[in-house]
């Protein structure tokens, strides 16, 4: 299975969770990784080659922080610009069914932070149901997220997290997809 990891992150520079996970991805013929603040620092997104990059693979993984209850803006941009109506859904928008989303989310609260009991109110899947929903609008698999729940984590800890996260990627790479894209 050929797997696009699209990562949004404004402040890489800053991030001692992101950077330790991203600078140790696995190497794979079937992975490709984008930094979409690198490629767009500006804002101005490339539409077509965005379109084109999305119908050469099978997943597409959101990978980003979870900013303000939700994700970077320029992801948020991203979606909008990108997955437009008549292509991505809609009246002959099917250029992404049978396409898988999954969301890779960084956090830094503990997982205890996301619970209704907890210091947001909610569940990280309530939070997380507009893009459940963007994925479906577009006939996508949309899949449990990689949650990267950090807070009070101990480094042994964060290890085993990030070889879960290679693990994962990995799993998902190593899948066999027939010529239906299933």
């Amino acid at each position: 299975m050929k797997v696009q990891i699209l990562f949004f992150h404004p402040t890489m520079e800053t991030s001692k969770i992101n950077r330790a996970f991203v600078n140790f991805l696995p190497k794979h013929e079937n992975l490709s990784f984008r930094s979409l603040y690198n490629e767009y620092p500006h804002g101005f997104i490339d539409i077509n080659h965005e379109k084109k990059m999305l119908m050469e693979h099978d997943a597409i993984f959101f990978q980003h922080p979870f900013y303000w209850y939700s994700c970077p803006p320029l992801m948020k941009q991203w979606i909008d610009w990108v997955l437009e109506l008549g292509w991505a859904y809609g009246k002959g928008g099917t250029a992404l069914e049978g396409k898988i989303w999954k969301q890779i989310i960084s956090s830094g609260g503990g997982k205890h932070a996301y619970t209704k009991e907890g210091f947001h109110k909610h569940t990280m899947k309530e939070f997380l149901l507009p893009f459940q929903r963007t994925a479906e609008l577009c006939n996508m698999t949309y899949q449990e997220p990689f949650l990267i729940q950090a807070g009070g984590l101990a480094q042994e800890e964060l290890e085993v997290l990030r070889l879960n996260y290679n693990k994962m990627i990995l799993d998902y790479c190593n899948q066999v997809v027939d010529q239906n894209g299933k």
